[in-house]
């Protein structure tokens, strides 16, 4: 059974920073592209940063400069570390995995919540 679970949220002042992670489990981790989407209230679930099986990153314009998404094979852990935060960040953090060519195989953990004050 596939399980994604997410930590690392919290309340943070604006220009702080939060390191999410994700621990994956019930998967061939590697063969997974992982990424990271964002709800706030009443609005759409939208990107944020994505990490490939092979290690290439992509980000929304909205956060690329400011958060770094990581993952570690070994220890089936991706994570994402967000300095600069501002209050528009704030939102519930979801990790995702996509096994690569195959976009019928995906999952989504929980979510973390992340709120940046100002």
């Amino acid at each position: 059974q596939v399980q994604l679970v997410e930590s690392g949220g919290g309340l943070v002042q604006a220009g702080g920073s939060l390191r999410l992670s994700c621990a994956a489990s019930g998967l061939t981790f590697s063969s997974y592209a992982m990424a990271w989407f964002r709800q706030a209230p009443g609005k759409e679930r939208e990107f944020v940063a994505q990490i490939t099986s092979d290690g290439a990153t992509t980000y929304a314009t909205s956060v690329k400069g400011r958060f770094t998404i990581s993952r570690d094979n070994a220890k089936n852990m991706v994570y994402l570390q967000m300095n600069s935060l501002k209050p528009e960040d704030t939102a519930v953090y979801y990790c995702t995995a996509q096994r690569t060519r195959f976009i019928g195989d995906n999952y989504w953990g929980q979510g973390t919540q992340v709120t940046v004050s100002s």
